[in-house]
């Protein structure tokens, strides 16, 4: 079981980062033989991505926006480094290309997205009570954070 920090925290990660939505929507629930080899194409590639942190991956969280929604979430050391990886790294190409042959580009079965959002240095703020480490505060510094700290003083102070 992850270590609870009891208290109030904040993260700190140096320099600009990226984070990254990923997920698929399961449209035809009885499809399975189109939708359940797209599932099981991101377990081998977050393993991976796990046992390599050379890749520049920071953290990765998954879940469910619903039982049709599988969500994963990722931090990423820089823009650069996530399109690299998604370009040339086979343990992404090949579940790309499998994709592509099984479920196709238009048959609406199964659907892919993601999202990538730059965040510049400083440009963020977190604060986690009672938690474990997560997101940002794995990715980078977790440090105490005082019972009077707000939002608006921890982002103003970063800028």
């Amino acid at each position: 079981m992850a270590q609870i920090f009891p208290g109030r925290y904040t993260a700190d990660i140096e320099g600009d980062f990226v984070v990254f939505l990923i997920g698929m929507r399961i449209n035809k629930p009885l499809k399975i033989r189109k939708w359940w080899p797209v599932v099981t194409a991101m377990r081998p590639m977050l393993k991976a991505q796990e046992a390599n942190p050379d890749i520049g991956v920071l953290d990765t969280r998954q879940a469910l926006l619903s039982p049709r929604e599988p969500l994963i979430i990722q931090i990423w050391r820089s823009f650069d480094v996530l399109a690299r990886f998604a370009r040339e790294d086979m343990i992404h190409t090949e579940p790309w290309k499998t994709y592509f042959k099984v479920v196709g580009a238009s048959s609406g079965d199964v659907g892919i997205w993601h999202e990538t959002y730059r965040v510049r240095a400083g440009d963020y703020e977190t604060a986690y009570g009672n938690m474990p480490r997560f997101g940002l505060a794995n990715a980078g510094e977790h440090r105490g954070l005082g019972s009077a700290s707000r939002a608006r003083e921890r982002i103003s102070a970063k800028v």
